[in-house]
């Protein structure tokens, strides 16, 4: 029994350790992929009636090029899951270079996506490849997890918060104790790493004072039940649009190419491409003022339909996005400070959505 315990903790150890150098090259290519991306959005923004009508046209040709040379990566997010599950040992390091291109292309065209995405398929597909070839009992799905952490905190600069995301979305409702000591130590070296080279992350201090009250608690307890059926319906409608589409295009370069169509002319209807990208125009918004009150339902909109047609990126920080338009569409029907609200609906939408809770918190 004793010799069981001494075994364990020298493995958490040893995986701590080899989570040094996974940070540090997960948080390096974080920040090239990060700092590219911002570049990529202010051209955009610049040059939107010249780039936003070829998003379809761009699509096709990711589509094409992922089918043709793109194996087993094109599963995307899934295969991470799958590796994380047990149900494949093998993640190509080629996922890396095609998430990564094809993430740079969706946020140039216009299409309405996160980042996340990317940042956890470097990290878990470095992590998981130096796993599988460990002695170690799990190192695989360990270190994957470790990686997965790595590539969050490294992009969003949050490590705690990105050891426990990394933990909690994999098996929802389970906490693997013995990864959280070498995904912080990853997380954290990501984060230093990313930021040393550059990239910044995005803070906000409330400044209004906020009383405990039993007003309060009934205002918080209804922000909560509209910012968790948000997520919710975020979620579901993602998976039937999915559905949808899939049933409706059987070729999966025509889908995209249509649906990239219809996307790049809502998107300039729509304030010259106001909901595309990341959607950290409407989260700035959301705190220093100009949000309007449809905002959050076409973000929601431009975002599911985006991801559903295949194009690459991420939700996490379009739900930011939401949860913080959202929020402050509702401060003023409940009485609260906008920015109060905004902070609330940024972490709770997202927390709904990927059916995490500590992580949310902590970026919270």
């Amino acid at each position: 029994m004793i010799k069981k315990v001494f075994d364990l903790y020298i493995n958490i150890i040893l995986l701590g350790l080899i989570a040094i150098p996974i940070g540090m090259a997960v948080g390096a290519i974080d920040a090239v992929f990060g700092r590219t991306l911002l570049w990529l959005t202010d051209v955009r923004m610049e040059h939107a009636y010249q780039l936003i009508p070829f998003l379809g046209v761009i699509g096709a040709v990711m589509v094409w090029c992922y089918n043709r040379f793109g194996g087993k990566s094109s599963k995307g997010m899934a295969l991470i899951f799958e590796a994380g599950h047990g149900m494949t040992d093998d993640i190509p390091l080629r996922m890396i270079l095609f998430t990564i291109i094809g993430t740079w292309l969706t946020h140039l065209f216009g299409g309405s996506a996160g980042r996340e995405g990317v940042a956890i398929q470097i990290g878990g597909t470095i992590a998981h490849g130096i796993g599988k070839r460990l002695p170690m009992q799990d190192s695989a799905k360990l270190l994957l997890m470790t990686g997965m952490a790595a590539g969050f905190a490294g992009l969003f600069r949050t490590p705690i918060a990105a050891a426990f995301f990394a933990i909690e979305v994999l098996t929802a409702g389970v906490l693997e104790h013995s990864v959280i000591f070498p995904a912080l130590v990853a997380a954290f070296t990501a984060s230093l790493t990313s930021g040393y080279l550059g990239l910044e992350k995005f803070t906000f201090a409330l400044s209004d004072p906020i009383a405990l009250s039993w007003t309060l608690v009934f205002q918080l307890l209804i922000l909560g039940i509209l910012f968790g059926i948000t997520g919710g319906l975020f979620s579901l409608t993602l998976y039937k649009l999915k559905q949808a589409f899939a049933q409706r295009f059987q070729n999966h370069v025509l889908r995209i190419f249509v649906i990239g169509l219809v996307i790049s002319g809502f998107s300039l209807i729509c304030w010259s491409g106001r909901y595309s990208g990341l959607g950290t125009n409407l989260i700035s918004m959301s705190f220093a003022g100009g949000v309007m009150t449809w905002d959050f339902a076409l973000k929601f909109a431009f975002t599911t339909v985006t991801i559903a047609a295949g194009f690459q990126g991420g939700e996490v920080t379009p739900l930011f996005a939401i949860g913080a338009t959202l929020g402050v569409a509702l401060s003023s029907y409940l009485g609260v400070p906008a920015a109060f609200a905004a902070a609330l609906g940024y972490a709770a939408v997202f927390g709904s959505a990927t059916n995490t809770l500590i992580a949310p918190m902590l970026i919270g």
